[in-house]
């Protein structure tokens, strides 16, 4: 996540369970959507009954490049949400998981669907055990990618100069490829007189 989780709370105390509870969720959402910019935790307690006893109500915010905004909000007593808030805090992550699958789903399925949007580069650097890497397009941009941004989980087999087809779309700290598919796998070879690495292009590619 680009930004660190945010977590709010009004008219009731925060403790480790509950924080650690959130953490977990927050967790498993990133799972989902590894690129989320970011994701707000507000709680708070809108009233208290004697006879029903609290009352938690809970807003998840999730921001998702290309300016998408996910607001979920549960509150105990509401359907089947009795009156703890874990149970609240589960229900609420539970919705934000579904609608984040959904719209991982169709940024996915937009980008199967418009060709037109594909651009052409070479992996230009790798960091397995980081799980990302950079292509440089044909005009030499460098675009950072993450490993769950490589179509059918081809990240491990990426080499520096492999050819690519990707999208672009503006990250946080700039741009970022949302998806990247492997056309070409071209050979490396080191040059002996400077010690660099040189990369065979691939098919298609123009300097």
């Amino acid at each position: 996540m680009q930004i660190p989780l945010e977590m709010t709370f009004r008219d009731i105390r925060k403790t480790e369970a509950i924080e650690r509870l959130i953490g977990e969720k927050v967790a498993k959402l990133e799972k989902i959507c590894d690129y989320m910019v970011s994701c707000r935790i507000a709680v708070d307690m809108p009233q208290r009954h004697q006879q029903r006893g609290n009352s938690f109500r809970v807003r998840i915010d999730i921001r998702v490049p290309q300016g998408h905004e996910l607001v979920i909000k549960r509150e105990s007593g509401q359907g089947k949400i009795n009156g703890t808030l874990p149970q609240t805090l589960r229900e609420a992550f539970s919705a934000a998981a579904r609608q984040l699958k959904e719209l991982v789903k169709k940024q996915r399925d937009e980008v199967k669907t418009h060709p037109d949007r594909e651009q052409v580069a070479i992996v230009y650097k790798i960091l397995r055990t980081e799980g990302y890497g950079f292509i440089k397009t044909g005009a030499g941009r460098e675009i950072y990618f993450h490993r769950n941004s490589v179509l059918n989980s081809d990240f491990d087999r990426l080499e520096v100069g492999t050819g690519v087809r990707f999208v672009e779309e503006e990250g946080v700290k700039g741009p970022q490829a949302s998806t990247l598919q492997i056309v070409n796998k071209p050979g490396v070879h080191a040059s002996e007189r400077t010690g660099e690495t040189l990369v065979e292009p691939p098919l298609g590619w123009r300097e």
